[in-house]
């Protein structure tokens, strides 16, 4: 005997996912935003930054009696700069969505894995810093470096550093 008091059911086919769910993000676009954000941070900083380790290596017209090069000052306060600009970047990121500069371009972010934002010093420490921290070991650096990267295949697409912050990536 059905409830007459019971709210009417039926069966909706078409539609694919309710509001407000959570869909992980793809595996090769968690790639993309990875490589595209190492990019990004090569040629803000890094490129800059090698300026100065080669252009005071050539002989040229130096700017004072030390012997130092105008390359090598530019390349130094363009890196300086860089990092300035990118940092300034990822942090409006993370704090408005939660998310780094290439998340925000290829439209994911990070979330806790119950679904509630995560906090920008969890991003930082926990998704971060502790990987980094555990790969200046030697020998372990390296073993977890490709264990970070490998837990991406499991069901829950979590890699190492989701794990370690409780965190998850999906479709912003």
């Amino acid at each position: 005997m059905t409830n007459p008091y019971a709210p009417p059911q039926a069966i909706v086919e078409d539609i694919v996912q309710a509001p407000g769910e959570m869909v992980l993000a793809e595996r090769l676009t968690r790639l993309g935003a990875a490589i595209l954000d190492n990019v990004i941070v090569l040629v803000a900083v890094y490129a800059p930054l090698m300026l100065v380790i080669f252009g005071g290596s050539s002989p040229g017209p130096t700017s004072d009696d030390d012997g130092v090069s105008p390359v090598v000052i530019a390349g130094a306060a363009g890196a300086v700069l860089g990092l300035v600009v990118w940092s300034w970047f990822t942090l409006r990121y993370l704090i408005r969505g939660s998310q780094s500069i290439a998340k925000k371009l290829l439209d994911i972010k990070v979330v806790r894995s119950d679904g509630s934002r995560a906090s920008v010093s969890r991003i930082i420490w926990l998704r971060n810093f502790v990987i980094w921290l555990l790969s200046l070991v030697p020998l372990l650096g390296a073993v977890v470096a490709l264990l970070d990267v490998l837990f991406i295949f499991g069901e829950s697409r979590q890699c190492l550093h989701d794990k370690i912050a409780d965190t998850i990536v999906i479709k912003a």
